[in-house]
């Protein structure tokens, strides 16, 4: 038999058909294995305890910023960084990007460095959050602040609060860092002015201060 009597005998589906109909296969097995909450009756048989419903009004929420305990009154949307922005006056930490990209809102959540903006202030309850301004103890600046200052660290200054918070988390967790491990402690933050070179500069001399005083048996400050 030719060659063409053979795709006669084939069946007419197109490519458009053929997309359609995997489509649609393939989201109704997705539906299928979407597991849903239990139901309040299912709840109450199953001896769980109630589902507590958050939202969408405000609600209080108890933040612990700076070792300090502070009540506000925030939608369950609302990000940390913004509860700390726009309802606590901690303004440190800054909004640039606004998706996680750039660092410059940087904060430490229970010793972790994080972004403030992707982070929802209900989930930060019950928390250590440490910003910039816990760095400062009675006017005198943290090892990291001074470094940033003796090596012109900043321009702008809008990635800088983001920037001393992770230069003191990568320190935090390696005292004398590798040029690896500063380029992977720092690698989540940008500087839009390119002064990268003052910041590693500001590490390595924060390092050797923490080394002298450890010498000489002191105690780092933060």
């Amino acid at each position: 038999m030719s060659s063409s009597d053979d795709r006669r005998d084939q069946p007419n589906v197109s490519r458009r058909t053929f997309l359609k109909g995997t489509g649609v296969a393939g989201v109704a097995g997705v539906a299928l294995t979407i597991p849903t909450a239990p139901s309040a009756e299912a709840r109450e048989i199953a001896g769980m305890p109630a589902a507590t419903v958050i939202g969408p009004e405000k609600g209080k929420i108890t933040l612990t910023v700076n070792g300090a305990a502070r009540v506000v009154e925030a939608e369950p949307r609302v990000t940390l960084l913004d509860a700390l922005r726009n309802d606590l006056d901690v303004t440190g930490a800054k909004r640039v990007c606004d998706r996680a990209t750039c660092g410059a809102c940087s904060i430490l959540l229970d010793g972790k460095l994080v972004y403030g903006c992707s982070v929802l202030a209900i989930d930060a309850q019950g928390r250590q959050i440490e910003t910039v301004e816990s760095l400062t103890a009675d006017g005198t600046l943290h090892p990291v602040q001074k470094a940033f200052v003796d090596n012109d660290g900043q321009q702008c200054g809008f990635c800088t609060p983001g920037f001393v918070m992770a230069c003191k988390s990568l320190l935090d967790h390696h005292p004398e860092p590798t040029p690896e491990q500063i380029q992977m402690g720092l690698g989540g933050n940008l500087c839009r002015c390119g002064t990268y070179v003052g910041i590693k500069e500001a590490v390595a001399q924060a390092s050797r201060e923490w080394k002298q005083q450890k010498t000489r048996g002191g105690r780092r400050n933060g």
